[in-house]
């Protein structure tokens, strides 16, 4: 490892600056065995929040802000890791976090269990390129696997679609409240979820997550619709309203300003009250064109002047002001109305429906929900909890619980979960290394137990005798009936998972084998690792070089 400038001599004997002052290369086995204990380090951060009976994590930022959470892509985001090899890893859990919603710890350990099996290959002197070999062929017996053995799932089975989000939320510090949480995730996926040609479709951007401090977890509530965290903007104004047609505006109620400066001169007091006159009446224009559509609710981008809001009083309209604008959005699609930026073209048609707009005070704060849409496509989950940080904790749970159903709705396969399927391929990729043979045959072996590694983790994590459990586990699944047995992690028995109601979306499993592969084979090609070096505080950089300060 060199952190000098590296110097190369030209036949003539003349020296040539490669590398320059301040910049540290390592090369060779060096540079692997630095990225693979980086590797390591991230892995045993996060091994002990894996599986139902992981512990939490607390992170304290440069600020003092405190996180606590088993949450695996939020642990990585908030580590501030500097190797990059380390890095590496956060990308694959936020890659994984992006595609699948859950699963990122999977796919961290068994990239780190991985690079931990590669590490004793080498040391037997089995080349990086032969283990990237025997790796890829292993990753393709492995998706072939979950391919042919993954159960059909149907948008109509709930129960099944419940149990799915249970397992997800089990590995959760809401995991007493998974049953009442699994309810509302189910139901709040199925509602938005859309049939394009023979597949289903699930936008989860149209599930508006709202968190208020306050309550108990299980005072948190579906709304069929949206909730609009303002307040109803007059005092005279209607707090509820039901069969509520509603405009949404994405324009201004307010006298419109020129856009050049213009003077305006004023004779008498007679043209003075007239020109206030004319400003008023080309707000009651405004709202008596949306009075003429039937609208007894407005929901508003921009302002409401004053004015305007008197006048929407006098006729019994609720209206609400500075609405986001992907609240705005959420509406049209929840309300089956259209979003309308010139007042001129607003027509009945335009208008939404609603059963109810009710303003309600949650916690401190007053809310407009609007909700009994005949059909929405957009609805709402308003989470409650006695702390802030439980509230930012059950958002974590339940985005990765509507991710893993949705997972499953989409692609409509789910296996057991309980280490049951890190079984079964472990067991498959045995029977296949023979056929491979050669140092490959090592490789292939390696990735098994990499992949029953996940299960001892899990065991260990419960307090269980993980050796133990393993060769049951490995008993059992010599019967071909026996695909699903896993590990019952309160009892410390080996169990049939699917029954069990233990169950992982495929999607979610195949995704970590390919973000984990891609990582390790990715780390075992790197030979060389350049760095930079680092400018220093004082430092200026002219022309592309570093300068030193006068202080220096």
């Amino acid at each position: 490892m060199s952190s000098t400038a590296t110097v190369a001599t030209t036949p003539e004997g003349i020296p040539v600056i490669i590398l320059k002052e301040g910049s540290s290369r390592t090369y060779g086995k060096e540079a692997v065995r630095l990225n693979i204990a980086a590797v390591k380090a991230v892995e045993e951060a996060l091994k002990s929040t894996y599986g139902p009976r992981g512990m939490d994590k607390m992170l304290v930022d440069s600020l003092g802000d405190i996180t606590i959470t088993n949450d695996g892509a939020t642990i990585l985001d908030k580590m501030d890791l500097q190797h990059p090899a380390a890095k590496l890893l956060v990308q694959i859990a936020k890659g994984q976090d992006e595609e699948t919603a859950d699963g990122t710890k999977t796919a961290v350990i068994l990239a780190g269990e991985l690079v931990k099996k590669a590490e004793d290959l080498l040391y037997k002197d089995i080349h990086p390129t032969i283990i990237i070999s025997g790796y890829k062929k292993a990753e393709e017996v492995a998706l072939k696997t979950i391919q042919e053995i993954a159960q059909p799932v149907s948008i109509n089975d709930t129960d099944l679609l419940k149990k799915v989000a249970i397992t997800s939320l089990s590995s959760k510090s809401v995991a007493g409240a998974r049953e009442y949480l699994a309810d509302i995730v189910v139901k709040a996926v199925t509602q938005v979820s859309e049939l394009r040609g023979d597949k289903w479709y699930v936008d989860l951007d149209n599930i508006q997550i709202v968190k208020k401090a306050g309550g108990g977890i299980n005072d948190t509530q579906l709304v069929y619709g949206i909730i609009v965290d303002k307040e109803v903007v007059h005092p005279g104004m209607p707090k509820r309203i039901e069969n509520a047609k509603i405009a949404l505006l994405d324009a201004s109620l307010e006298a419109e300003k020129p856009e050049l400066d213009a003077e305006i001169r004023i004779n008498d007091p007679s043209q003075m009250q007239k020109f206030l006159e004319e400003e008023d009446n080309l707000l009651k224009e405004k709202v008596d064109k949306i009075v003429a559509t039937g609208a007894n609710v407005v929901i508003c981008q921009k302002g409401i002047d004053e004015v305007a809001q008197s006048y929407l009083a006098k006729k019994g309209i609720l209206a609400v002001r500075r609405a986001k604008k992907s609240d705005l959005e959420k509406l049209a699609r929840a309300t089956g109305g259209r979003v309308v930026s010139n007042i001129d073209e607003l027509s009945s048609q335009d208008l939404g429906y609603a059963a109810l707009v009710e303003e309600r005070k949650v916690g401190e704060d007053k809310m407009v929900f609007v909700e009994g849409a005949k059909n929405p496509k957009a609805i709402s989950i308003l989470i409650r909890g006695g702390l802030e940080r439980v509230v930012d904790e059950t958002e974590r749970a339940l985005r990765d619980a509507l991710g893993t159903v949705a997972d499953v709705i989409k692609d409509g396969r789910a296996v057991a979960g309980g280490g049951a399927i890190e079984i079964e391929i472990a067991k498959a990729l045995r029977k296949y290394a023979p056929q491979v043979g050669g140092k490959e045959q090592l490789a292939i072996e390696s990735y098994a137990s990499a992949l029953e590694s996940l299960v001892m983790i899990l065991i260990e994590n419960a307090g269980f005798d993980p050796i133990d459990l393993l060769m049951k586990l490995r008993s059992a699944h010599e019967n071909e009936n026996n695909k699903w047995i896993g590990v019952d992690l309160y009892a410390g028995q080996p169990v049939d998972m699917w029954q069990k109601g233990v169950i992982d979306p495929a999607l979610v499993k195949m995704n970590a084998i390919k973000a984990a592969t891609e990582a390790v084979t990715l780390i075992l090609r790197i030979d060389d690792l350049v760095a930079a070096g680092k400018k220093s505080a004082g430092s200026e950089s002219k022309g592309g070089e570093t300068k030193p300060s006068e202080e220096d």
